[in-house]
């Protein structure tokens, strides 16, 4: 089996949400429903020297939708298999199924399935699966000004980007193994010591 997967370069990242932007349309999402969102992670504060003030101020983005993990927690308890993962390792969702006990949702540790108020559902990344099967890529890589996007097979992302799959706010990838390689921000490392937060939780 093969194990299609991102990578995200944070360090290349403005957090311009052209990606989240390019998701919505292509899927044609609702107000407020996100499959792809952007973390903006911030760190630090201001510190008097005498009568100056000086910056340790930190941030950095991060764009994030599902992982399409290796082991998807989320449909292991899915009383109706309306979760399951192709050969090319998509994992998809079968609304047709869904009995909307939400079980999914909590058992996901990225938060990456989504209600859906017009469908009293659930929905997620897809991939955008229609478009890889054509041959293309997804409507977020294509979208990215800044190249900080890709997509590939796992294991040829990993010899050209290395294997991390973890930064803040991410939880611990031993879970489910997701599908993921991050090259993290310059500013990363520094922040993990000095309590990063997620600045726009209103957004996501």
């Amino acid at each position: 089996m093969s194990q299609l997967a991102f990578f995200v370069n944070s360090d290349s990242c403005s957090g311009c949400k052209t990606c989240q932007v390019a998701c919505k349309d292509h899927h044609d999402l609702a107000a407020g429903l996100h499959w792809r969102r952007v973390y903006e992670v911030t760190a630090g504060g201001w510190q008097k020297s005498g009568d100056a003030w000086t910056t340790t101020v930190l941030a950095y983005n991060l764009s994030v939708a599902c992982h399409h993990c290796a082991d998807p927690v989320c449909g292991k308890q899915c009383t109706v298999d309306a979760i399951w993962k192709r050969p090319d390792g998509i994992v998809l969702i079968d609304q047709s199924r869904c009995v909307k006990c939400n079980k999914c949702r909590a058992d996901c540790p990225y938060e990456a399935i989504r209600y859906e108020a017009a469908t009293n559902t659930v929905s997620k990344c897809d991939f955008c699966v229609d478009l890889v099967d054509a041959g293309g890529r997804p409507a977020c890589v294509n979208a990215c000004p800044n190249r900080a996007l890709e997509f590939g097979e796992l294991e040829d992302l990993r010899q050209r980007h290395g294997s991390l799959d973890r930064v803040f706010p991410l939880e611990d990838p031993a879970v489910s193994r997701p599908a993921l390689v991050i090259k993290p921000h310059r500013n990363a490392a520094v922040m993990a010591s000095h309590e990063p937060e997620v600045g726009n939780w209103e957004e996501l």
